[in-house]
């Protein structure tokens, strides 16, 4: 009677060591997976960094031409609109100048060092998501 529970229990455990296995197996397929596609994104991402910044730096060059024809007039406004076109061309600068890599990098350092405003930036963030969605599937 023991060699049949001995054989029971030992074939219950190799059945077990052989599911664990291959879960093991199907977990590492997956995180391979999951890490070809994050880099196939940030391949993508980065092939696109040059038009985006040429897009940024024309969108720059296009607000400071409108700028220019409210002088003198709207001095004030020109002068907003030609501080949002050099952000926008520091922006161009920093996407051209940083890989992926380097730009999540510089989000993880900015959210470590400054948790409760990213905690309510991307609160806001999904709130605006989320009624942007809600408006689309109303109409």
């Amino acid at each position: 009677m023991t060699d049949n529970t001995t054989t029971f229990a030992d074939g219950i455990r190799e059945e077990a060591s052989a599911l664990g296995e291959k879960l093991a197996n199907s977990a590492e397929r997956v995180q391979n997976k999951v890490s070809d596609m994050g880099r196939t994104a940030a391949n993508k991402i980065d092939e696109s960094r040059e038009a985006a910044a040429s897009g940024l730096q024309k969108a720059a060059f296009t607000i400071r031409e409108k700028a220019e024809t409210l002088l003198p007039v709207g001095q004030k406004v020109s002068g907003m609109a030609n501080a949002a076109a050099d952000k926008l061309n520091s922006t161009a600068d920093y996407v051209r100048e940083h890989d992926v890599k380097r730009m999540m990098t510089g989000v993880e350092t900015l959210v470590k060092n400054n948790p409760v405003p990213s905690l309510i930036a991307v609160g806001v963030i999904g709130f605006l998501v989320g009624r942007a969605f809600n408006a689309n599937r109303q109409k």
